[in-house]
C-alpha cells in the first residue's frame, strides 16, 4: 500500500508539472506526456515475460492524457468558456474623442451653443456631454471612475468578458466524464488483471496428501484471551509485503522452475512435476524485516510444499556456491545462504497455505518458505528461478538499497492485550501476547510493570521451534499511569535485548512497551 501511495504521489506531482508547463506551451505539455508514455512502455516491456501487448496500457494512457490536456487548455470547450472580450488595447484607438473645452478669453463672452457630436464621433451608447452640461463631469479616459475604458498596466494581457455558464457546465461535464472513464479504466483494468483465468485455475487444483503431515496442535496451544493473535493466522489476515504494483498472474500450466547456476545438474520442473514429489506440511511463522517492535508484520500458517534441501542436493551445488538466489516472475530477487537451505530445517517450495492452494497475492502457484530468515532474504513469491551463486558475485534486490545481505530473524515478543493507552479497571488484568525466535524456540517470557521486577509469564504449548508461542501473565493492577514491558528468552538462554534499533539494515530490536491507565 505504501508503494502504491508513493507512486500515486509521484504521478500526481509529475502531472501537475506537465500542466504548469502546458499553460505556457502546449507543445511542451505534449512532450511531457510523451516522455511519461515512453517511460511506461519501457517499464512494461522490460518486465520478465512481457509481450508487445504489454505496451498498450501506457500508449493508450498517454493518448488519453494528451486529449484531456487539449480539452483543458486548447479544445473547443476551453475556448467557449468566456463571453466576448471587453475592448482591448487595439480597440481603444477608436475611442471617440470629446471636443476640447472652450478657451478662456480676456473679455467675457457668452458660451457657444452646445453642438451634439455626430454619429461618427460618439457611439449611441454614450450620453451627450459638454463642459456646461448639468449631467456631470465629462468622462476622462484612464480615470478609475470613468465609464470609458482607459489604458491598462499590461497592454499585452487579454481582458475577458463574463463566463458563459452553459459552456462552463459543458466543460466541467466533459472533464468529469474523462476523469470518470480514466478511473473506471484504471481500477477495472487492475481488477481484471488480478483475475484473468488464474482464479479458475487455482480453484481447480487439488493439493496432494503430504508424505509428512504437520504434527497435530497440542491442547492449550490457543489461549482464550480476547485481542490475542490466534496461533494460526487466517489467510485473509496474513500480512503481505512485496514490490508488486499489480499482483502477478501465473498460470500453473505454464509455470516452470529453473534450478541453475553453479550446479552440476541443472533442473527444470513443471507444476505437475512439483506436485508429484513427496510433500511436507509444517506450521512455520514468517516475519518481515520491516516489522517494528510490537508490529503486526508477522504471521503463522500451515504450509504444504516440497523440501528444498533434497532438491538442491539433486542439482549438486559446486564449491563456492554459498548463495541461492530466488527470482520471481516479475524480476524481484532475494538471496538465502545455501547452508541454511540445506541444514535440515523445513525450508520448502510451498504450494499450499492453511489447507488450500496458495492465495494469488501470497505467491500462487509456488513460493519459498524458510524458517528463521526474514522474508526479504527468503520468502520469494511467484518464484520461477533458483540460481546458485555467491554473495560476492550477486546482490539481491534489497541489498544495494542498504539492507543486510543475510537476515536471520531476531528474538522478539509483543503485548497484544491490553492495548496501548487503554483505560483499565483496578484489579486482576490479563496481559498476553506472542513471542518468537524461529528455528531456535522460546524458553521463557517476562513482563515488567514500570521499573519493577521482571515477572515470569506462562507459555502456551507450541508445535515446535519454527513458530511463535502465545503467553499470558496475571497482573494485579493498581490505580495510576503504568508502563508494561515484555522480553523473551530463546531456547539457548539468550535474553532479548532492550537496546532500541530501527528496522534497517537487518531488523528492529528493543522491548515492546505499552502505556496504560488504571482507574
Amino acid at each position: 500500500m505504501a508503494l502504491l501511495i508513493g507512486t500515486a504521489v509521484l504521478l500526481g506531482g509529475f502531472a501537475a508539472l506537465v500542466g504548469l508547463v502546458a499553460v505556457r506551451s502546449l507543445r511542451l505539455g505534449y512532450a511531457g506526456i510523451g516522455l511519461f508514455g515512453v517511460l511506461g512502455v519501457a517499464a512494461a516491456l522490460t518486465r520478465p515475460g512481457a509481450g508487445p501487448t504489454a505496451a498498450l496500457p501506457s500508449l493508450i494512457g498517454a493518448a488519453l492524457a494528451a486529449w484531456l490536456l487539449r480539452l483543458l487548455l486548447a479544445g473547443p470547450l476551453g475556448t467557449s468558456l468566456v463571453g466576448p472580450p471587453l475592448p482591448g488595447p487595439a480597440d481603444r484607438s477608436a475611442t471617440p474623442q470629446l471636443p476640447p473645452p472652450p478657451q478662456a478669453s480676456s473679455s467675457p463672452q457668452l458660451p457657444p451653443s452646445p453642438q451634439p457630436p455626430s454619429s461618427s464621433q460618439l457611439p449611441s451608447a454614450l450620453p451627450s456631454a459638454s463642459p456646461s452640461s448639468p449631467a456631470g463631469p465629462v468622462p476622462v479616459p484612464g480615470r478609475v471612475d470613468s465609464p470609458v475604458p482607459g489604458p491598462v498596466e499590461n497592454p499585452a494581457a487579454p481582458v475577458f468578458g463574463p463566463v458563459d455558464p452553459v459552456a462552463r457546465r459543458r466543460f466541467l461535464t466533459g472533464v468529469g466524464a474523462a476523469l470518470g472513464v480514466a478511473a473506471v479504466a484504471g481500477f477495472g483494468g487492475r481488477w481484471l488483471s488480478t483475475r484473468r483465468g488464474v482464479s479458475a485455475a487455482r480453484a481447480a487444483i487439488e493439493l496432494p496428501v503430504p508424505a509428512s503431515p504437520a504434527p497435530p496442535l497440542p491442547a492449550g496451544v490457543e489461549l482464550a484471551v480476547p485481542q490475542l493473535a490466534p496461533y494460526v493466522t487466517p489467510n485473509r489476515n496474513f500480512y503481505r509485503i512485496d514490490t508488486a504494483l499489480v499482483v502477478p498472474q501465473v498460470d500453473p500450466e505454464q509455470w516452470r522452475l529453473r534450478i541453475h547456476g553453479r550446479v552440476r545438474n541443472p533442473i527444470t520442473l513443471s507444476y505437475a512435476d512439483l506436485l508429484a514429489r513427496p510433500m511436507i506440511e509444517r506450521h512455520i511463522t514468517l516475519a518481515c524485516v520491516s516489522n517494528e517492535v510490537g508490529g503486526e508484520l508477522i504471521g503463522n500458517a500451515r504450509w504444504l510444499g516440497v523440501p528444498l534441501g533434497p532438491l538442491l542436493a539433486e542439482a549438486g551445488p559446486l564449491d563456492g556456491a554459498d548463495q541461492v538466489v530466488a527470482r520471481a516472475v516479475d524480476g524481484w530477487t532475494c538471496g538465502s545462504p545455501t547452508s541454511v537451505l540445506t541444514d535440515g530445517r523445513d525450508a520448502m517450495l510451498a504450494v499450499g497455505m492453511n489447507g488450500v492452494p496458495l492465495p494469488i497475492e501470497h505467491g500462487f502457484p509456488v513460493r519459498v518458505v524458510v524458517p528463521g530468515l526474514y522474508g526479504y532474504v527468503s520468502a520469494c513469491k511467484w518464484i520461477v528461478e533458483l540460481e546458485l551463486t555467491s554473495f560476492a558475485d550477486f546482490d539481491a534486490y534489497w541489498v544495494p538499497r542498504g539492507w543486510a545481505a543475510q537476515g536471520p530473524i531476531k528474538t522478539q515478543s509483543r503485548i497484544d492485550t491490553p492495548r496501548a493507552r487503554r483505560t483499565l479497571a483496578a484489579g486482576p488484568v490479563t496481559v498476553a501476547g506472542v513471542a518468537w525466535a524461529q528455528h531456535v524456540g522460546i524458553r521463557g517470557v517476562e513482563v515488567r510493570v514500570d521499573d519493577g521486577d521482571w515477572e515470569p509469564a506462562t507459555l502456551a504449548p507450541t508445535v515446535g521451534a519454527d513458530t511463535w508461542v502465545q503467553w499470558s501473565w496475571q497482573w494485579a493492577a493498581t490505580s495510576g499511569e503504568h508502563t508494561l514491558r515484555v522480553r523473551a528468552t530463546d531456547a539457548t538462554g539468550a535474553v532479548q535485548t532492550g537496546q532500541a534499533r530501527r528496522i534497517d539494515p537487518d531488523g528492529a530490536t528493543g522491548w515492546h512497551t505499552v502505556p496504560v491507565t488504571v482507574n
